[in-house]
């Protein structure tokens, strides 16, 4: 009877850790189906020759942001919108902006609280490029802080989530 108990035990537990693994890769199976077409596309309309990175960015408008070098070297970012992913994206040279470790760093400054960050991405918003800065407070509350591309200034912040 013992057996029996200890193979049932074991086989929940099992079959729950298989149905999570299914769930999660099902869920997250759109976000690299849409960032691999857009990571296509970039590289079929000539505006990147490789790919550093790319991700999804939502905010007012839904982007893929990629991000990798052209023919003559330069690195850049190219904004392809998620509905409109085989047109030309919207193209951003990464020099003539700040850093991401920049943005992490002026973020830092404005909010000495900040324990952990949990990601960076650069997308695009009503006054133009922008740093989203996603972290954890010392009181582990999720928070946002958006810092312009070209200025390094804070737009928005949402607090205490």
């Amino acid at each position: 009877m013992k057996n029996w108990l200890k193979f049932l035990a074991i086989f929940f537990v099992c079959l729950a850790l298989v149905i999570v693994t299914m769930i999660g890769w099902s869920a997250y199976s759109p976000f690299r189906s849409i960032e691999h077409q857009a990571e296509n596309a970039v590289i079929n309309n000539k505006q990147l020759k490789t790919i550093d990175q790319s991700y999804v960015y939502n905010g007012s408008a839904s982007y893929v942001t990629v991000i990798g070098k052209d023919s003559k070297n330069n690195k850049k970012a190219i904004f392809v919108l998620q509905n409109a992913v085989d047109d030309k994206g919207l193209v951003l040279k990464m020099k003539d902006g700040i850093t991401a470790e920049k943005a992490v760093e002026i973020a830092k400054e404005k909010d000495p609280d900040m324990k952990r960050v949990l990601h960076t991405k650069l997308g695009l918003e009503k006054p133009g490029a922008v740093w989203e800065i996603t972290y954890k407070s010392k009181d582990d509350k999720l928070n946002y802080v958006y810092i312009t591309y070209t200025s390094g200034k804070w737009w928005k912040r949402i607090t205490d989530l």
